[in-house]
């Protein structure tokens, strides 16, 4: 099981819900994939029309940026924390 920590601006597309359990594991692009058959709206506002995670969206692997670990190739081991990070614009 891997646990997705869900901010407040996007908690209206899960029902409230402050955390999700996804039985997927392996990569990121495959804790997504289960969310968006789980929760579409969601998905929606996570990934672009192309599957890439959108530019203003931050997502953490067990605290590290997936960016840095490959993007939606980045390992997603059993167990894991992915952490959901809308970016804030704003002056």
């Amino acid at each position: 099981m891997v646990t997705v920590l869900v901010p407040g601006p996007l908690r209206g597309e899960v029902g409230g819900a402050t955390r999700l359990t996804v039985t997927a594991a392996g990569t990121l692009r495959d804790v997504l994939d289960e969310l968006a058959q789980q929760w579409p709206r969601l998905a929606r506002r996570l990934r672009d029309e192309r599957g890439e995670v959108r530019r203003h969206v931050n997502v953490y692997v067990d605290g590290e940026d997936c960016r840095h670990l490959g993007g939606l190739a980045a390992p997603v081991p059993p167990g894991a924390e992915v952490q959901v990070l809308p970016s804030v614009a704003g002056g």
